[in-house]
């Protein structure tokens, strides 16, 4: 499955993958992967995933998340939430409602999940 199938019907979704894309463009050795759950982009190790809340939850309240794993928690009211699943990583899930969601501020975000995943050896 290509990314844009995984968001084949919805247009947020593939816009939201085009901007993320975009944002990454000038980053050495990134890979894009779709399963049946998620979008990832990866360099030594994965560091940003879009996904549609609504293939798992009832009463979903977006149609796209961007999840982007830093080695810190960041404190922004932004985010929908944040996990802390391993020692070096937390996992902060952004709801998507608008491409003009993935801002500046946004895009600082996945710029420093992408150096802190390191270029793949």
């Amino acid at each position: 499955m290509t990314p844009e199938e995984f968001f084949a019907g919805s247009p947020l979704g593939l816009a939201v993958l085009a901007r993320v894309s975009e944002l990454l463009q000038d980053v050495d050795d990134v890979r894009i992967r779709a399963s049946v759950s998620q979008v990832a982009f990866s360099r030594r190790r994965g560091f940003a995933y879009l996904w549609c809340p609504g293939r798992y939850l009832h009463r979903p309240t977006a149609e796209v998340v961007l999840s982007v794993v830093l080695g810190r928690r960041d404190t922004s009211p932004r985010w929908k939430e944040v996990v802390h699943p391993a020692p070096a990583h937390w996992m902060h899930h952004l709801e998507v409602h608008a491409p003009q969601d993935i801002d500046d501020e946004v895009a600082g975000w996945v710029r420093a999940a992408a150096a802190e995943a390191g270029a793949p050896a």
